[in-house]
């Protein structure tokens, strides 16, 4: 079976340096917030384009702590999109708060900015853009509504290491923003983790202080705080393959590229990219009206064709009629009866990355 996405190959194809990380941080005897961490956070809010970067547990915990930096609890409103993944709601539900839903673009996936202004309160305190799939979110019109209703905005970055918005990286855009490095993302650990970055000091610092029972100094808190911390092993291993992020990506676009050109007279609609963006393909996702035939014809084939995501937030069983502006949202629907990803990761073979493209213009000329 050719797997979607396939962490095991990135690791075999940097396992001496992430052995080699793994047992010095075996050897050092430190294993939570050292020298790995400090080292990982400062070399990634660098390769972001933000001065700051606090190491968490998890994605779903970056974008808790950064809801709770933001000052954002109960009686607020975040708005965001229903087409992500659970954690971007789960996370506004965590912190208390009330989740907003808007419509994405038909293009891009995203949230669309023409939808934003009617869903604003005088209880909106939040937007989390999602950066999905690897495509940056349309931030200049989401900036600039958001500055004039004096409304934060925070990045979902999860799925969008690495990619560009006009001159910069996503996470260098907002007020705040979140990664997650599960192991199947662009930059991925061997377990969980995640990161809060942001130019602000005074975010920062809160973050900080909110990731570890609000201690400033050991064993006394001075906020209300948690505990989600990125570890030592976690950081070694993604220190390890931070060099590689953009050629990694890279390796992605050339693959995307090809999956374009080849699929271009075929049934299935290929992804977009937007306009002075640049898409890093965590997954690339087609669209077609017979999806699930089509998804069942590539599993046949040795094709492990993935959904993301079959069921939108707001029709999932624990927000089902619960959610705000989930009567509306005629776009995320139809993309949740048509989106299909596609295998695509750097460690991809050629022969592989062909058997997939002779298995969709398969069953493109037999439901042409």
């Amino acid at each position: 079976m050719i797997l979607c996405a396939n962490p095991q190959a990135q690791y075999q194809a940097h396992k001496a340096e992430i052995d080699a990380a793994i047992h010095q941080v075996l050897d050092s005897g430190w294993y939570i917030l050292g020298e790995q961490t400090r080292s990982f956070e400062s070399e990634f809010a660098g390769y972001t384009g933000v001065a700051h970067g606090i190491g968490v547990g998890s994605g779903t915990e970056a974008l808790h702590i950064a809801l709770a930096a933001c000052g954002i609890g109960p009686g607020d409103e975040v708005i965001t999109v229903s087409h992500t993944a659970v954690a971007t709601v789960a996370a506004i539900e965590l912190i208390g708060a009330t989740p907003v839903l808007v419509d994405i673009e038909p293009d891009f996936y995203t949230l669309d900015p023409d939808k934003l202004e009617s869903a604003i309160s005088l209880h909106t305190k939040a937007i989390i853009a999602v950066h999905l799939y690897g495509q940056p979110a349309d931030l200049t019109p989401i900036l600039e509504i958001a500055q004039r209703h004096g409304i934060r905005v925070i990045e979902d970055c999860a799925q969008a290491h690495g990619a560009m918005y006009g001159t910069r990286r996503v996470g260098a855009w907002g007020d705040i923003a979140c990664f997650s490095f599960y192991p199947t993302k662009n930059l991925g650990a061997l377990g969980d983790g995640g990161m809060v970055v942001t130019d602000n000091p005074a975010l920062a610092e809160r973050a900080r202080l909110l990731r570890e029972y609000g201690w400033a100094e050991r064993y006394v808190s001075y906020v209300s705080g948690w505990n989600t911390r990125l570890d030592e092993l976690q950081s070694a291993v993604l220190r390890v393959k931070l060099p590689h992020l953009d050629a990694d990506n890279e390796a992605r676009i050339h693959l995307a590229h090809i999956y374009q050109e080849a699929l271009a007279e075929s049934t299935v609609s290929v992804p977009m990219v937007r306009q002075a963006a640049k898409h890093v393909y965590h997954l690339y996702v087609v669209r077609s009206a017979h999806r699930d035939e089509l998804q069942a014809f590539l599993r046949s084939r040795g094709v492990g064709a993935l959904i993301h995501y079959p069921t939108p937030i707001h029709m999932q069983p624990a927000y089902k009629g619960k959610l705000r502006g989930a009567d509306d949202l005629p776009e995320t629907e139809r993309m949740a009866r048509e989106v299909l990803s596609l295998p695509l990761y750097p460690e991809l073979t050629p022969d592989e990355l062909n058997e997939v493209i002779t298995a969709v213009q398969a069953f493109s000329g037999e439901n042409a």
